[in-house]
Protein backbone atom coordinates (compact mmCIF):
# COMPACT_ATOMS: atom_id res chain seq x y z
CA UNK A 1 0.00 0.00 0.00
CA UNK A 2 2.40 2.62 -1.22
CA UNK A 3 -0.09 5.44 -1.73
CA UNK A 4 -1.31 8.13 0.58
CA UNK A 5 -4.46 10.19 0.73
CA UNK A 6 -5.31 13.67 1.85
CA UNK A 7 -8.40 14.25 3.95
CA UNK A 8 -9.30 17.87 4.55
CA UNK A 9 -11.74 18.74 7.28
CA UNK A 10 -14.68 21.02 6.62
CA UNK A 11 -13.55 24.59 6.76
CA UNK A 12 -15.57 27.53 8.10
CA UNK A 13 -16.91 30.15 5.73
CA UNK A 14 -13.83 32.34 6.18
CA UNK A 15 -11.34 29.61 5.19
CA UNK A 16 -10.11 28.27 1.87
CA UNK A 17 -13.43 26.62 1.01
CA UNK A 18 -15.28 29.92 1.02
CA UNK A 19 -16.42 31.62 -2.20
CA UNK A 20 -14.05 34.47 -1.33
CA UNK A 21 -11.16 32.38 -2.57
CA UNK A 22 -12.82 31.96 -5.95
CA UNK A 23 -13.59 35.66 -6.21
CA UNK A 24 -9.93 36.61 -5.56
CA UNK A 25 -10.70 38.32 -2.26
CA UNK A 26 -7.81 38.51 0.18
CA UNK A 27 -7.47 35.78 2.78
CA UNK A 28 -7.69 36.66 6.46
CA UNK A 29 -4.42 36.92 8.43
CA UNK A 30 -2.94 33.52 9.28
CA UNK A 31 -5.07 31.65 6.73
CA UNK A 32 -2.10 30.26 4.82
CA UNK A 33 -0.55 29.02 8.04
CA UNK A 34 -3.77 27.24 9.00
CA UNK A 35 -3.95 25.71 5.52
CA UNK A 36 -0.41 24.37 5.84
CA UNK A 37 -1.15 22.98 9.33
CA UNK A 38 -4.30 21.27 8.05
CA UNK A 39 -2.49 19.68 5.12
CA UNK A 40 0.35 18.52 7.37
CA UNK A 41 -2.13 17.02 9.85
CA UNK A 42 -4.21 15.19 7.21
CA UNK A 43 -1.34 13.73 5.16
CA UNK A 44 -1.18 10.07 6.16
CA UNK A 45 -0.15 6.68 4.80
CA UNK A 46 -2.28 3.56 5.36
CA UNK A 47 -0.61 0.96 7.56
CA UNK A 48 -1.52 -2.29 9.29
CA UNK A 49 -2.12 -0.66 12.66
CA UNK A 50 -3.88 2.34 11.14
CA UNK A 51 -2.95 5.39 9.08
CA UNK A 52 0.48 6.80 9.91
CA UNK A 53 0.99 10.55 9.87
CA UNK A 54 3.71 11.73 7.45
CA UNK A 55 6.03 14.59 8.16
CA UNK A 56 5.29 16.91 5.26
CA UNK A 57 8.96 17.95 4.98
CA UNK A 58 9.81 14.39 3.86
CA UNK A 59 7.63 14.54 0.75
CA UNK A 60 9.21 17.22 -1.52
CA UNK A 61 12.59 15.47 -2.01
CA UNK A 62 10.92 12.12 -2.74
CA UNK A 63 8.68 13.64 -5.41
CA UNK A 64 10.52 16.60 -6.87
CA UNK A 65 14.10 15.30 -7.12
CA UNK A 66 13.41 12.51 -9.67
CA UNK A 67 11.09 14.80 -11.64
CA UNK A 68 13.63 17.62 -11.82
CA UNK A 69 16.49 15.32 -12.81
CA UNK A 70 14.48 13.62 -15.55
CA UNK A 71 13.35 16.98 -16.93
CA UNK A 72 16.93 18.28 -16.78
CA UNK A 73 18.06 15.29 -18.86
CA UNK A 74 15.80 16.30 -21.76
CA UNK A 75 18.03 19.17 -22.93
CA UNK A 76 21.28 20.86 -22.00
CA UNK A 77 19.61 24.22 -21.32
CA UNK A 78 16.95 22.64 -19.10
CA UNK A 79 19.69 20.92 -17.15
CA UNK A 80 21.58 24.19 -16.75
CA UNK A 81 18.50 26.02 -15.43
CA UNK A 82 17.39 23.27 -13.05
CA UNK A 83 20.83 22.44 -11.65
CA UNK A 84 21.46 26.14 -11.07
CA UNK A 85 18.09 26.66 -9.38
CA UNK A 86 18.23 23.67 -7.01
CA UNK A 87 21.05 25.01 -4.77
CA UNK A 88 19.33 28.39 -4.64
CA UNK A 89 16.04 26.83 -3.51
CA UNK A 90 17.78 24.66 -0.89
CA UNK A 91 19.68 27.64 0.51
CA UNK A 92 16.49 29.71 0.60
CA UNK A 93 14.67 27.01 2.53
CA UNK A 94 17.61 26.67 4.92
CA UNK A 95 17.60 30.37 5.78
CA UNK A 96 13.81 30.32 6.10
CA UNK A 97 13.79 27.49 8.65
CA UNK A 98 16.90 28.83 10.40
CA UNK A 99 15.30 32.24 10.89
CA UNK A 100 12.15 30.65 12.28
CA UNK A 101 14.18 28.34 14.55
CA UNK A 102 12.43 25.32 13.08
CA UNK A 103 13.68 21.74 12.96
CA UNK A 104 12.95 20.00 9.67
CA UNK A 105 13.57 16.61 8.12
CA UNK A 106 13.75 18.11 4.63
CA UNK A 107 17.56 18.18 4.41
CA UNK A 108 18.04 14.73 5.92
CA UNK A 109 15.38 13.34 3.59
CA UNK A 110 16.98 15.10 0.61
CA UNK A 111 20.42 13.74 1.47
CA UNK A 112 19.36 10.14 2.05
CA UNK A 113 17.04 10.01 -0.97
CA UNK A 114 19.72 11.57 -3.17
CA UNK A 115 22.13 8.82 -2.15
CA UNK A 116 19.59 6.10 -2.83
CA UNK A 117 18.47 7.54 -6.14
CA UNK A 118 22.01 8.16 -7.41
CA UNK A 119 22.90 4.57 -6.52
CA UNK A 120 19.78 3.34 -8.34
CA UNK A 121 20.65 5.33 -11.49
CA UNK A 122 24.21 4.01 -11.34
CA UNK A 123 23.02 0.40 -11.21
CA UNK A 124 20.30 0.87 -13.84
CA UNK A 125 22.00 3.14 -16.38
CA UNK A 126 25.78 2.89 -15.92
CA UNK A 127 26.57 -0.69 -14.87
CA UNK A 128 24.67 -2.35 -17.79
CA UNK A 129 27.01 -0.63 -20.27
CA UNK A 130 29.67 -3.15 -19.28
CA UNK A 131 32.51 -0.78 -18.45
CA UNK A 132 32.19 -1.07 -14.66
CA UNK A 133 33.54 -4.24 -13.04
CA UNK A 134 32.01 -6.23 -10.22
CA UNK A 135 34.79 -5.26 -7.81
CA UNK A 136 34.15 -1.58 -8.52
CA UNK A 137 30.45 -1.95 -7.75
CA UNK A 138 31.34 -3.74 -4.51
CA UNK A 139 33.78 -0.97 -3.54
CA UNK A 140 31.16 1.70 -4.21
CA UNK A 141 28.55 -0.23 -2.23
CA UNK A 142 30.92 -0.71 0.73
CA UNK A 143 31.68 3.01 0.76
CA UNK A 144 27.96 3.77 0.82
CA UNK A 145 27.38 1.33 3.69
CA UNK A 146 30.26 2.75 5.73
CA UNK A 147 28.96 6.27 5.18
CA UNK A 148 25.47 5.29 6.35
CA UNK A 149 26.93 3.55 9.42
CA UNK A 150 28.89 6.68 10.35
CA UNK A 151 25.80 8.80 9.73
CA UNK A 152 23.77 6.55 12.02
CA UNK A 153 26.35 7.03 14.76
CA UNK A 154 26.39 10.80 14.17
CA UNK A 155 22.61 10.87 14.67
CA UNK A 156 22.95 9.64 18.25
CA UNK A 157 23.40 11.71 21.41
CA UNK A 158 25.81 14.57 20.61
CA UNK A 159 26.52 15.06 24.30
CA UNK A 160 23.37 16.58 25.77
CA UNK A 161 23.79 17.92 29.29
CA UNK A 162 21.08 16.42 31.53
CA UNK A 163 18.38 18.91 32.41
CA UNK A 164 17.79 19.12 36.18
CA UNK A 165 14.55 17.71 37.51
CA UNK A 166 11.64 20.10 37.94
CA UNK A 167 11.90 19.76 41.69
CA UNK A 168 15.46 21.00 41.61
CA UNK A 169 14.91 23.89 39.20
CA UNK A 170 13.29 26.10 41.80
CA UNK A 171 16.44 26.01 43.92
CA UNK A 172 18.64 26.98 40.98
CA UNK A 173 16.79 29.93 39.54
CA UNK A 174 19.54 32.31 40.62
CA UNK A 175 23.15 32.16 39.56
CA UNK A 176 25.56 30.19 41.78
CA UNK A 177 27.24 32.53 44.23
CA UNK A 178 30.87 31.48 43.78
CA UNK A 179 33.08 29.51 41.46
CA UNK A 180 36.69 28.47 41.41
CA UNK A 181 38.97 27.83 38.44
CA UNK A 182 40.40 24.35 38.00
CA UNK A 183 43.86 23.50 36.67
CA UNK A 184 42.59 23.24 33.09
CA UNK A 185 40.67 26.49 33.18
CA UNK A 186 37.21 24.90 33.55
CA UNK A 187 34.97 26.58 36.09
CA UNK A 188 33.73 24.54 39.00
CA UNK A 189 30.96 25.38 41.47
CA UNK A 190 31.97 25.49 45.12
CA UNK A 191 28.90 26.80 46.89
CA UNK A 192 25.55 28.42 46.31
CA UNK A 193 22.32 29.33 48.02
CA UNK A 194 22.40 29.20 51.86
CA UNK A 195 26.20 29.30 52.01
CA UNK A 196 26.11 32.96 51.07
CA UNK A 197 24.13 33.71 54.24
CA UNK A 198 27.18 32.85 56.31
CA UNK A 199 29.18 35.68 54.78
CA UNK A 200 30.39 38.41 57.11
CA UNK A 201 31.59 41.68 55.56
CA UNK A 202 31.82 40.03 52.17
CA UNK A 203 33.71 36.95 53.40
CA UNK A 204 32.71 33.71 55.07
CA UNK A 205 34.45 31.03 57.05
CA UNK A 206 35.71 28.50 54.52
CA UNK A 207 34.40 30.55 51.59
CA UNK A 208 36.14 33.20 49.53
CA UNK A 209 34.66 36.41 48.23
CA UNK A 210 33.82 36.11 44.53
CA UNK A 211 35.43 38.68 42.28
CA UNK A 212 33.70 40.49 39.43
CA UNK A 213 35.66 38.39 36.95
CA UNK A 214 34.39 35.16 38.52
CA UNK A 215 30.84 36.47 38.53
CA UNK A 216 31.15 37.32 34.84
CA UNK A 217 32.41 33.78 34.18
CA UNK A 218 29.40 32.27 35.95
CA UNK A 219 27.00 34.48 34.00
CA UNK A 220 28.69 33.42 30.77
CA UNK A 221 28.32 29.70 31.54
CA UNK A 222 24.82 29.92 33.01
CA UNK A 223 21.98 28.77 30.73
CA UNK A 224 18.73 30.42 31.72
CA UNK A 225 16.65 28.09 29.53
CA UNK A 226 18.09 24.80 30.84
CA UNK A 227 18.66 26.25 34.35
CA UNK A 228 22.19 24.90 34.73
CA UNK A 229 25.82 25.92 34.67
CA UNK A 230 27.43 24.65 31.48
CA UNK A 231 30.94 23.17 31.34
CA UNK A 232 33.53 25.06 29.35
CA UNK A 233 32.93 25.03 25.55
CA UNK A 234 29.33 23.82 25.98
CA UNK A 235 26.52 25.74 24.33
CA UNK A 236 22.75 25.90 24.05
CA UNK A 237 21.18 24.88 20.74
CA UNK A 238 18.10 26.99 20.06
CA UNK A 239 16.72 24.39 17.61
CA UNK A 240 17.10 21.34 19.88
CA UNK A 241 16.37 23.32 23.04
CA UNK A 242 19.23 21.59 24.90
CA UNK A 243 22.75 22.36 26.05
CA UNK A 244 25.45 20.26 24.36
CA UNK A 245 28.98 19.57 25.54
CA UNK A 246 31.59 21.12 23.24
CA UNK A 247 28.85 22.25 20.87
CA UNK A 248 30.16 22.76 17.34
CA UNK A 249 26.96 23.56 15.43
CA UNK A 250 23.49 22.27 14.61
CA UNK A 251 23.72 20.40 11.31
CA UNK A 252 20.52 20.44 9.26
CA UNK A 253 21.78 17.54 7.12
CA UNK A 254 21.61 15.15 10.08
CA UNK A 255 18.85 17.10 11.89
CA UNK A 256 20.92 17.07 15.07
CA UNK A 257 23.67 18.90 16.88
CA UNK A 258 27.35 18.11 16.41
CA UNK A 259 29.02 17.95 19.81
CA UNK A 260 31.50 16.11 21.96
CA UNK A 261 30.00 12.64 21.54
CA UNK A 262 29.31 12.57 17.77
CA UNK A 263 31.83 14.97 16.21
CA UNK A 264 34.17 12.15 15.20
CA UNK A 265 31.33 10.21 13.57
CA UNK A 266 30.25 13.38 11.75
CA UNK A 267 33.73 13.80 10.25
CA UNK A 268 33.80 10.11 9.28
CA UNK A 269 30.41 10.39 7.56
CA UNK A 270 31.58 13.43 5.57
CA UNK A 271 34.85 11.69 4.62
CA UNK A 272 33.17 8.48 3.46
CA UNK A 273 30.64 10.51 1.51
CA UNK A 274 33.37 12.44 -0.28
CA UNK A 275 35.34 9.31 -1.19
CA UNK A 276 32.24 7.40 -2.34
CA UNK A 277 30.81 10.31 -4.32
CA UNK A 278 34.06 11.12 -6.12
CA UNK A 279 34.57 7.43 -6.93
CA UNK A 280 31.02 7.10 -8.31
CA UNK A 281 31.39 10.27 -10.39
CA UNK A 282 34.68 8.98 -11.82
CA UNK A 283 33.22 5.59 -12.76
CA UNK A 284 30.20 7.20 -14.45
CA UNK A 285 32.25 9.70 -16.46
CA UNK A 286 34.66 6.97 -17.57
CA UNK A 287 31.63 5.06 -18.88
CA UNK A 288 29.69 7.77 -20.75
CA UNK A 289 32.69 9.95 -21.77
CA UNK A 290 35.35 7.41 -22.62
CA UNK A 291 38.81 8.64 -23.49
CA UNK A 292 38.63 11.79 -21.35
CA UNK A 293 39.77 12.50 -17.84
CA UNK A 294 36.94 12.96 -15.32
CA UNK A 295 37.61 16.68 -14.87
CA UNK A 296 37.59 17.37 -18.61
CA UNK A 297 34.58 15.09 -19.18
CA UNK A 298 32.62 16.99 -16.55
CA UNK A 299 32.76 20.12 -18.72
CA UNK A 300 33.15 18.65 -22.20
CA UNK A 301 31.40 15.40 -23.06
CA UNK A 302 30.03 15.56 -26.64
CA UNK A 303 28.15 12.25 -26.46
CA UNK A 304 26.42 12.96 -23.18
CA UNK A 305 23.07 13.84 -24.81
CA UNK A 306 23.23 11.27 -27.62
CA UNK A 307 20.63 9.14 -25.83
CA UNK A 308 18.39 9.64 -22.83
CA UNK A 309 20.25 7.12 -20.66
CA UNK A 310 23.55 8.97 -21.09
CA UNK A 311 21.84 12.33 -20.56
CA UNK A 312 20.27 11.17 -17.29
CA UNK A 313 23.58 9.75 -16.07
CA UNK A 314 25.41 12.95 -16.98
CA UNK A 315 22.76 15.07 -15.25
CA UNK A 316 23.07 12.96 -12.10
CA UNK A 317 26.85 13.34 -12.26
CA UNK A 318 26.50 17.12 -12.24
CA UNK A 319 24.00 16.95 -9.39
CA UNK A 320 26.44 14.80 -7.41
CA UNK A 321 29.28 17.19 -8.25
CA UNK A 322 27.32 20.18 -6.88
CA UNK A 323 26.43 18.35 -3.67
CA UNK A 324 29.99 17.02 -3.31
CA UNK A 325 31.44 20.51 -3.70
CA UNK A 326 29.18 21.80 -0.91
CA UNK A 327 29.99 18.91 1.41
CA UNK A 328 33.66 19.22 0.55
CA UNK A 329 33.63 22.86 1.67
CA UNK A 330 32.01 21.83 4.97
CA UNK A 331 34.63 19.09 5.46
CA UNK A 332 37.53 21.47 4.76
CA UNK A 333 36.21 23.99 7.30
CA UNK A 334 35.76 21.22 9.86
CA UNK A 335 39.31 19.90 9.36
CA UNK A 336 40.76 23.39 9.67
CA UNK A 337 38.77 24.07 12.84
CA UNK A 338 39.99 20.80 14.35
CA UNK A 339 43.59 21.72 13.47
CA UNK A 340 43.20 24.97 15.43
CA UNK A 341 40.99 23.39 18.14
CA UNK A 342 38.10 25.77 17.62
CA UNK A 343 34.41 25.00 17.14
CA UNK A 344 31.98 26.68 14.76
CA UNK A 345 30.16 28.20 17.73
CA UNK A 346 33.38 29.60 19.20
CA UNK A 347 34.36 31.02 15.82
CA UNK A 348 31.01 32.83 15.49
CA UNK A 349 31.31 34.25 19.02
CA UNK A 350 34.89 35.36 18.33
CA UNK A 351 33.77 37.17 15.17
CA UNK A 352 30.92 38.83 17.03
CA UNK A 353 33.17 39.98 19.88
CA UNK A 354 36.10 40.72 17.57
CA UNK A 355 38.43 38.52 19.63
CA UNK A 356 39.64 36.04 17.00
CA UNK A 357 42.20 36.09 14.21
CA UNK A 358 41.21 35.37 10.62
CA UNK A 359 43.58 32.84 9.07
CA UNK A 360 43.90 31.25 5.64
CA UNK A 361 41.86 33.93 3.96
CA UNK A 362 39.13 33.84 6.58
CA UNK A 363 38.48 30.09 6.30
CA UNK A 364 39.29 29.60 9.98
CA UNK A 365 38.99 31.83 13.05
CA UNK A 366 41.68 31.16 15.64
CA UNK A 367 40.51 32.19 19.10
CA UNK A 368 43.84 31.17 20.63
CA UNK A 369 42.05 29.96 23.75
CA UNK A 370 42.40 26.21 23.22
CA UNK A 371 44.99 26.04 20.44
CA UNK A 372 47.90 23.86 21.60
CA UNK A 373 49.49 23.06 18.27
CA UNK A 374 48.50 20.85 15.34
CA UNK A 375 49.36 17.46 16.87
CA UNK A 376 47.95 18.24 20.31
CA UNK A 377 44.77 19.63 18.77
CA UNK A 378 44.19 16.48 16.73
CA UNK A 379 45.07 14.32 19.71
CA UNK A 380 42.43 16.16 21.71
CA UNK A 381 39.86 15.67 18.95
CA UNK A 382 40.58 11.93 18.60
CA UNK A 383 40.11 11.51 22.35
CA UNK A 384 36.67 13.14 22.40
CA UNK A 385 34.12 10.95 24.12
CA UNK A 386 36.75 8.54 25.46
CA UNK A 387 36.83 10.13 28.92
CA UNK A 388 33.73 10.25 31.12
CA UNK A 389 31.77 13.50 30.74
CA UNK A 390 32.19 16.20 33.31
CA UNK A 391 29.57 16.46 35.99
CA UNK A 392 26.95 19.12 35.65
CA UNK A 393 26.59 21.91 38.16
CA UNK A 394 23.60 20.16 39.76
CA UNK A 395 25.75 17.12 40.55
CA UNK A 396 28.46 19.29 42.09
CA UNK A 397 26.27 21.47 44.27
Amino acid sequence: MGWCWLVLCKQPSSSICSPGWLTCRSLPPGALGRIADTVADRLRVPWFAGAVKINVSLVPPLVLLPVFLHVAALHFLLGLVILTSLPVVVLWYYYLTHRRKERTLFFLSLGLFSLGYMYYVFLQEVVPRGHVGFSQVVALTCGLILMLAALSRAKKDPGYIPIPASSDKSSHQDLPKSVRGSCNGLPGVTTSGPASNRAVNGEAKGYSRMSAEELEGVKKDWCAKCQLVRPARAGHCRLCGRCVRRLDHHCVWINSCVGEQNHQAFILALSFFMLTSVYGITLTLHTICRGRTPFVALFYCPGAYSDYSSALSFTCVWYCAIVTAGMGYILVIQLLNISYNVTEREARLALRDNTGRRLLGGLVIDTGQYNRGFLCNWGHFLSLGSSPPQHSAEDIV
